[in-house]
Order: structure tokens, then C-alpha cells, then sequence
């Protein structure tokens, strides 16, 4: 009998399937679980980066229960890694009710002490679904 032995990729859409499982009934917290305490993070809706996991709590507590994703869906996910380092992109659908916004997302994770964290996150929001 084969046993399946998931792939780096499959560890790492995991984590994000289940944060942003959590960002979609407004709880931001699934995303901050699996931060390192040194993020950064690009955010469309800002001019600056959010550096540190203090100041991106500020910024998701100020979000939560404000969002709220009916369904979504990751695609064209991809993963690239060295050593304790792996890059994370992939497209991403959001429809609440009859609205849809689409993403690219790029998640830089790295692992310490056996866990991966995101290390750095940068959403880039598509004009039109385009």
C-alpha cells in the first residue's frame, strides 16, 4: 500500500486555504497565527509597507468582522523553494454576493522551529477580473 506524502505545496495551500477560510467570515486571526513575528506586508489600500506582526495586528484588528467572502478559489498556485525559504503565488477569487474582486498573491513563507510562517505577503488587486 502507497502512503501519499504531501508536497511543500500542498503544506503550504493548506495554511492559506484555512486563513483565509477565517478572513472570509471576518477573522484575521488565521492569518496572524501562522505569521513570523518579523512580516512585512503589501497591502493594495495603502501606501506603505506593514512591517512587523504588531503593527499588521493593528492593521487586521481594524478589519475584523468587516469581511466577508461568500466562496472563493485559488488558482495557478506555484511554489518555489531553497532551503528554509519558499515563494507562494497564486490567483485568488473573492465574491460576496454578487461581487467578485481578483488577486495575485505572492506569500514569501520560511520555516522556523518545524512550522512555516509567512514571512512576507503582497496582494496585488486586478482591475476587472483581468
Amino acid at each position: 500500500m502507497k502512503t501519499y506524502v504531501p508536497t511543500l505545496l500542498d503544506t503550504l495551500l493548506a495554511l492559506e486555504r484555512a486563513a483565509l477560510g477565517r478572513w472570509g467570515r471576518g477573522d484575521p486571526s488565521g492569518f496572524l497565527e501562522i505569521c513570523a513575528p518579523d512580516v512585512t506586508y503589501f497591502d493594495p489600500f495603502l501606501t506603505q509597507r506593514i512591517e512587523g506582526l504588531p503593527a499588521l495586528t493593528a492593521y487586521y484588528e481594524s478589519l475584523r468582522g468587516r469581511i466577508k467572502v461568500d466562496r472563493d478559489e485559488i488558482s495557478s498556485p506555484w511554489v518555489q523553494a531553497m532551503g528554509d525559504v519558499a515563494v507562494l503565488s497564486f490567483n485568488y477569487q473573492a465574491v460576496s454576493g454578487d461581487d467578485g474582486m481578483f488577486w495575485h498573491c505572492t506569500e514569501v513563507y520560511c520555516q522556523r522551529e518545524g512550522a512555516w510562517r509567512i514571512l512576507h505577503t503582497h496582494w496585488s488587486l486586478l482591475a476587472n477580473g483581468a
